[in-house]
């Protein structure tokens, strides 16, 4: 029989990874917390066309990426591919509109059938902040700075650039859009089979294409800002002296884009070149359309996610993981005498495990592959006498220690 492997684009996490990961999410949590946000967790799948609607038939995400099958019941279901839908939807379902704004903040896994590579997998997993019921540029300010803050407290202010970019209101873009399809009409000759397709439908989505063709096309194609009028112009000024005013530093990207018809205004990315080709770390932007378009109120929203897994490899934030304190027990009075120790030694903070097999040797053998700071060495001896004997295992001294001064032994030693 093979070796039994996860299936393709999906791994197993633990270790290091998942310490790093974990950081990231605390992280996460606890600087979204300062900006006022709470928790949200959404179901990991929904019917289809919570996301088929708002992302469209002929994004790439629903036409090539979206993991949909029919349950048993026969309903058509599909694997969370981004949090933004799902958000949405729950704040319709639960009737949030009642309490705007709304800053919810979530995280998990998300799904996408996508070619694996660095840092990106079939089964990944997101943070994602979202900010429900402010129109205003000062809320896209808040939320970049949030996400700024986020990358510093990770240790990737140097790691990062920020991409910023505005797509203007409803009337700038179906101007810029009307632009665009006239020159790429022109230029059909040069276009990739997928932009083609894109013309169509999402002409916005080939200023960001990765054929070398279609690059040659688009670098003289029109700019967005040719086309702003005088409010989402000052609607973007005010986005950036914002930003300036917060320290964070910007580069105003043209050719930064969101396809979908429901963005607006602000779009950003968090860009590293330190993983390879795909370097977007975290990005978001403005979409006041997208609950309306799910059948809910006209409510303003602007949002971002981050990849976890990329976090985790750039930031390496969770460190070593505590060294452990090893309970060594002998003999029955002190293997019930090393439960209560155990418990003891963890209400004051300390990592404890047991080794309870094998002669003292062993024992020792193992708490040194382990990396364990202590061993508690407890027998049935020590319990009459109301001691331990514990052993630092980096110099090898010992020293006997009563069990009411075992936890300050610890700390000071």
């Amino acid at each position: 029989m093979s070796k039994l492997q996860p299936a393709r684009g999906t791994r197993d996490i633990y270790g290091e990874d998942a310490r790093n990961m974990t950081a990231v999410v605390d992280t996460f949590r606890r600087v979204a917390g300062t900006y006022g946000f709470e928790e949200l967790a959404t179901p990991i799948f929904e019917f289809t066309e919570v996301y088929k609607r708002p992302l469209g038939e002929a994004s790439d995400i629903v036409s090539k990426e979206m993991y949909t099958f029919e349950d048993r019941g026969g309903e058509e279901v599909t694997l969370r591919p981004e949090f933004t839908a799902g958000v949405c939807r729950a704040f319709i379902s639960n009737g949030m509109q009642q309490k705007l704004p709304c800053r919810l903040m979530s995280h998990g896994p998300a799904f996408r059938y996508e070619r694996p590579q660095k840092g990106r997998y079939r089964q990944f997993h997101q943070i994602n902040a979202e900010l429900l019921g402010q129109d205003s540029p000062e809320a896209d300010i808040d939320m970049i700075a949030m996400a700024w803050r986020l990358l510093k407290d990770l240790g990737l202010g140097d790691k990062v650039v920020l991409h910023l970019n505005t797509l203007g209101d409803k009337e700038s873009r179906a101007d810029y859009r009307a632009a665009l399809v006239a020159y790429f009409e022109g230029h059909k000759d040069k276009l990739s089979e997928d932009s083609l397709r894109r013309l169509e439908s999402n002409p916005l989505r080939i200023l960001d294409s990765k054929d070398e063709s279609d690059k040659e096309v688009v670098a003289n194609a029109p700019k967005l800002s040719e086309h702003l009028n005088e409010a989402s112009s000052a609607f973007f000024e005010t986005v950036k002296k914002g930003l300036e005013a917060v320290g964070v530093p910007y580069i105003h990207d043209e050719r930064l884009v969101r396809g979908m018809d429901y963005y607006c205004h602000t779009a950003f990315e968090f860009v590293t070149t330190e993983l390879g080709a795909q370097g977007t770390v975290l990005g978001g932007g403005r979409y006041d359309g997208l609950i309306e378009q799910l059948g809910g109120p006209a409510v303003a929203g602007v949002g971002w996610a981050g990849g976890i897994e990329r976090l985790a490899m750039l930031s390496e934030a969770g460190g070593a993981p505590a060294r452990p304190v090893v309970i060594m027990p002998m003999g029955e009075a002190g293997t019930m005498k090393g439960l209560e120790v155990a418990e003891t030694l963890r209400t004051e903070g300390f990592v404890v495990t047991a080794d309870r097999s094998g002669n003292m040797k062993k024992r020792m053998n193992r708490a040194d592959k382990a990396n364990a700071a202590f061993a508690v060495i407890i027998g049935d001896n020590e319990v009459e006498q109301g001691v331990v004997t514990l052993k630092r295992l980096d110099s090898g001294e010992q020293s006997e220690v009563t069990f009411a001064d075992l936890a300050t032994a610890i700390k000071t030693n």
